[in-house]
């Protein structure tokens, strides 16, 4: 079964202090769109709505524009930015880095259907 949704039509929105994410959900595929202005950080953003210390949502993702910094739980960190794919397993923080804003695509399903969802 073909199916075909465009990345302008959402399935859906959810809004989070300094940024959102749109969800569209295919057969198969949860995909995600999330933008992040400038000052976003996840351990304050979206950590009051998730409930948890770090974000324990795996990622697949693609960056769009922007910079994004990393830091996974065991200290390690890095960078990514426009034109970078990256996987970045459960346990992590992240903020924007300068005064772009973000956009990420992200194929994993995680982030498409639980990223920035009350806990409970």
């Amino acid at each position: 079964m073909m199916e075909v949704k465009p990345i302008d039509k959402p399935d859906e929105r959810r809004d989070f202090p300094r940024g959102h994410l749109e969800a569209l959900h295919l057969t198969g595929l949860d995909f995600a769109v999330a933008t992040f202005e400038p000052g976003w950080r996840w351990s304050e953003s979206v950590a009051p709505i998730a409930g948890t210390d770090s974000c324990e949502v795996h990622h697949n993702g693609f960056v769009v524009q922007g910079r994004l910094r990393v830091r996974m739980n065991d200290g390690a960190e890095t960078e990514v930015g426009p034109g970078d794919v990256f996987v970045c397993p459960a346990g992590h923080d992240a903020w924007v880095v300068g005064d772009e804003q973000v956009v990420v695509y992200d194929f994993a399903g995680g982030m498409a259907k639980d990223y920035a969802k009350e806990s409970g």
